[in-house]
């Protein structure tokens, strides 16, 4: 058994929602069946006890290693702490070839799952040990440095919960919510609101002490040091216990309270000064420690802290304590667990010191020893949430104290005897002020219920009713579709947004190229739907990024169809019919929102059959009248249809009826041009189902321009010397059926056309091409493209003219050697009144040519 290639579906994809890493595995048909292993399977449950049932997909189908790799690679990552349910295993058309998939949470997981998974197989096949603790181990330490920590995946949680998008941005804490010009951007506790200048003041803690002293707020007296002499100065001034902690920091790093001898201050000096060149000497507070989380104008939480501690149980050192508590599994090095492990570093050294006691010492039965003399969750403590206890003047404080500072998120420590009373009251103080507070003290506390503080902070950044997203239409389809999604941005353009495009020609954004090449998969997606100045998005979603990622968006509000076509790109990646094609297409009809609406070509029965799987709306369009069965019951049913009558397009729901004159729309050349007609239909259901007025369709399909400039390669029209010239991008059966037959209604003299044939298609499909092209067309230009894609030379053109040897208008044939010349030879013979179509391979630069030859005719 082998894995031939693993690949990351990150979106939805052909095999369902999940995002999923696929697993391409050859194996021989006596190697890969399980009943040819004696005893395989026992060996297997014996090295991974934890493993589900190894079943088979379809109705006598052999159970393989394949479907054993499925299973532990599934399990492996279960059983390490990752939510993953889903998996499946199918044969490929290739006999010994098997696509096996399996949910990933985190993507580099997925892959290692796979990695461990091969040789536990290996090592069960082969009666080997495994070490499956080693394993495990392995998955459940990069999941947590990989997953997103309490703070940030709570907020991730509530905004899908309010189905609002996300995506990560990098592999910290940084996520984006929402897409285009209604995201916001979070990392760990900070959103886009937070300001820079508000963080840097809160770091600073001794302007914090200030503007909160200024604001009334109640704070302790100190002083800003440098030196040791001056630390203990402001000590002596001070007369009492203070705080030593350094004036930049967080986390409680390098903070020791209640320190009342000389020795005592200097060593807190020493540890503060080596985190900051200025350390802040303060009053001590006497009382507990409590953390207020103020969201906006709310407070949403409140927690009392406690340091960590032991309690002795007269048989086992301090060290030997510490190490049970932090062998709880809710204790971690980082912030991916509720709690922090408990550090016996140089302070919490001090504190045992002050206790006269060492990490050695075995403390009596019940007797509590403190580690530490501040709280922080960070450095061991733990957490009671005291939020409904907090009184109301207390919470105005802290209240205050954020936005004194500035902070849209904030937590402020207070040190007082309890949250019940009033802080002026009891003679506490708000003692410091953080931005990017950790949450998970309110998410999970030690004591008490969890507050929904994620729900809280995306309250504070998404109004009510706003789900961060953006119109999202999606096209796909054989034909048409890059004039279809030019069209349709044109047409919510006229409601004054901005748009961005993403193409086979590049990815556009507010009216600019910011890519260029084939744009048509996930990652121009994702592109378009981060930028800030789009308002709507318009993505052509081609097969190929389908099946390599998948889509770049979890849902659409419309999913556009033209067609599909035979031989378009199948025999690739085992898509060997129209139907199997037309089963990856789907995905984007299978991935309409609820409230979204699917547009379908009826007059393609594969298409039509999609409306089944769409779970929002669906809109029928064709280009026969309404009598179409398919369209007729649709529209009985009360749904809406799209259809041409009477040199009109009619947009029909029940007895509602919109009418747009073809004489009206320059795309149609009123009507003629019928593959076009199809298209408008296809952009007008996309626009009726945005609810764009008919008023800004009418104009928009009116004001719509279709040459070389605005969509490259879609039936561009020049005048040369009198004939006509048609350059399109067609290539493949279909699309060059719908030109022909076009063309063969355009009055002219004589047709001639230059073409060439993409190399990756079929033996037949290339031949088809020109089988239907030598039926219209008098003369013949072949020439070779600039990229064979594997074909050796002279082949494709050989195909070529295969199928003209089997049609019976063509008159004349020309085998050229470059694309550029090949579009010169037919120039040289053209006469006024005659048709050419040119078929270009590279668009631009042809483009650029056939423009320079029209221009220097017309000079």
């Amino acid at each position: 058994m082998e894995i031939v290639r693993l690949r990351a579906l990150r979106g939805p994809n052909l095999w369902g929602r999940h995002t999923m890493i696929e697993a391409l595995i050859n194996c021989t048909e006596d190697e890969c069946q399980i009943t040819n292993l004696a005893g395989f399977e026992t060996r297997l449950r014996a090295r991974f006890p934890q493993m589900g049932p190894l079943v088979a997909g379809g109705h006598n189908e052999p159970l393989t290693l394949a479907h054993a790799l499925e299973v532990v690679a599934l399990g492996l990552q279960a059983a390490a702490g990752c939510p993953v349910t889903f998996s499946r295993t199918v044969q490929s058309p290739e006999k010994g070839t098997f696509i096996t998939v399996v949910e990933y949470s985190e993507e580099a997981v997925g892959k290692l799952a796979f990695e461990h998974a091969m040789r536990l197989c290996q090592a069960a096949r082969e009666d080997r040990m495994f070490d499956l603790d080693a394993a495990l181990h392995a998955l459940n330490e990069l999941d947590e440095d990989l997953r997103l920590g309490p703070s940030t995946g709570s907020i991730v949680n509530a905004a899908i919960a309010r189905n609002i998008p996300f995506r990560r941005m990098t592999e910290g804490s940084m996520v984006q919510l929402g897409w285009g010009s209604k995201q916001k951007r979070i990392q760990a506790a900070e959103t886009s609101h937070t300001s820079a200048i508000a963080e840097s003041i809160a770091q600073d803690k001794d302007l914090t002490k200030t503007l909160l002293y200024s604001a009334g707020v109640p704070v302790p007296q100190g002083r800003v040091v440098t030196k040791l002499e001056d630390a203990l100065a402001a000590a002596e001034w001070i007369k009492g216990p203070v705080v030593v902690k350094p004036r930049d920091g967080n986390q409680g790093k390098g903070v020791a309270v209640n320190l009342q001898t000389v020795e005592q201050i200097t060593a807190a000096f020493e540890v503060a000064y080596s985190i900051s060149d200025e350390v802040i000497v303060e009053r001590f507070l006497p009382g507990h420690d409590f953390r207020l989380l103020v969201v906006g104008n709310e407070l949403v939480a409140a927690a009392r802290r406690d340091p960590p501690y032991v309690i002795g149980d007269g048989q086992h050192t301090i060290r030997q304590l510490v190490d049970v508590i932090n062998s709880d599994p809710l204790r971690g090095d980082g912030h991916a667990t509720s709690l922090s492990k408990i550090r016996l570093d140089a302070i919490g050294l001090a504190t045992l010191e002050e206790q006269q006691m060492t990490p050695e010492s075995v403390p009596p039965r019940g007797v509590r020893i403190n580690l530490r003399k501040n709280a922080n969750l960070s450095t061991g403590g733990t957490a009671t949430d005291v939020t409904d206890d907090v009184h109301p003047d207390m919470a105005a404080s802290a209240v205050a104290a954020a936005h004194m500072v500035g902070l849209d998120i904030c937590g402020v420590d207070v040190v007082c005897d309890s949250v019940y009373r009033s802080l002026q009251e009891q003679g506490g103080g708000i003692v410091e002020v953080n931005a990017a507070p950790g949450l998970r003290m309110h998410l999970s506390p030690s004591y008490g219920k969890g507050r929904p503080v994620g729900e809280a902070i995306v309250r504070q950044m998404f109004a009510p009713g706003d789900n961060g997203r953006i119109p999202v239409v999606a096209v796909s389809g054989t034909n048409g579709k890059t004039t279809t999604i030019r069209l349709t941005a044109h047409l919510i353009a006229q409601t004054g947004k901005r748009i961005g495009m993403t193409t086979t020609d590049g990815v556009y954004a507010n009216g600019r190229l910011i890519d260029t090449g084939d744009c048509s998969g996930p990652r121009s997606a994702r592109n378009v739907l981060g930028h800030p100045d789009v308002d709507a998005a318009v993505l052509e979603t081609a097969r190929g990024g389908i099946l390599r990622e998948g889509l770049g968006f979890d849902r659409c509000d419309v999913a556009v169809i033209t067609n599909i076509g035979e031989g378009d790109h199948l025999g690739m990646n085992f898509i060997n019919t129209s139907a199997e094609l037309a089963a990856v297409k789907r995905v984007i009809v299978q991935n309409v929102s609820a409230e979204g609406t699917a547009v379908l070509n009826a007059a393609d029965p594969l298409v039509a059959r999609m409306a089944r799987y769409c779970t929002g709306n669906v809109t029928f369009f064709a280009a026969q009248s309404s009598a179409h069965p398919v369209m007729a019951k649709h529209r009985a049913q009360g749904h809406r249809v799209i259809y041409r009558e009477n040199g009109e397009i009619i947009a029909a729901q029940g007895t509602a009826m919109f009418r747009l004159p073809l004489k009206d729309i320059p795309l149609t050349d009123g009507g003629q041009i019928s593959f076009q007609v199809e298209n408008v239909m296809a952009a007008v259901g996309a626009a009726w189902a945005l609810d764009i007025s008919w008023e800004a369709i009418g104009a928009g399909l009116a004001s719509f321009v279709s040459d070389a400039d605005t969509v490259p390669g879609r039936f561009n029209r020049f005048d040369y010397k009198g004939a006509t010239l048609i350059a399109d991008y067609g290539h493949n059966p279909d699309a060059i059926r719908a030109l022909a037959d076009t063309i063969h209604d355009m009055p002219a003299k004589r047709r001639s056309v230059v073409i060439s044939g993409a190399g990756d298609r079929r033996d037949d499909d290339i031949r088809r091409q020109t089988r239907i092209l030598g039926n219209v067309f008098d003369y013949v230009v072949l020439y070779e493209d600039a990229c064979q894609r594997g074909r050796a030379e002279g082949e494709v053109v050989k195909l070529l003219r295969e199928g003209l040897a089997e049609a019976h208008q063509v008159k004349e044939i020309d085998e050229i050697k470059g694309e550029f010349l090949a579009i010169d030879t037919a120039l040289a013979k053209l006469q006024p009144g005659d048709i050419c179509l040119i078929l270009v391979d590279q668009v631009e630069e042809a483009l650029a040519h056939i423009k320079q030859r029209v221009a220097e005719a017309a000079a």
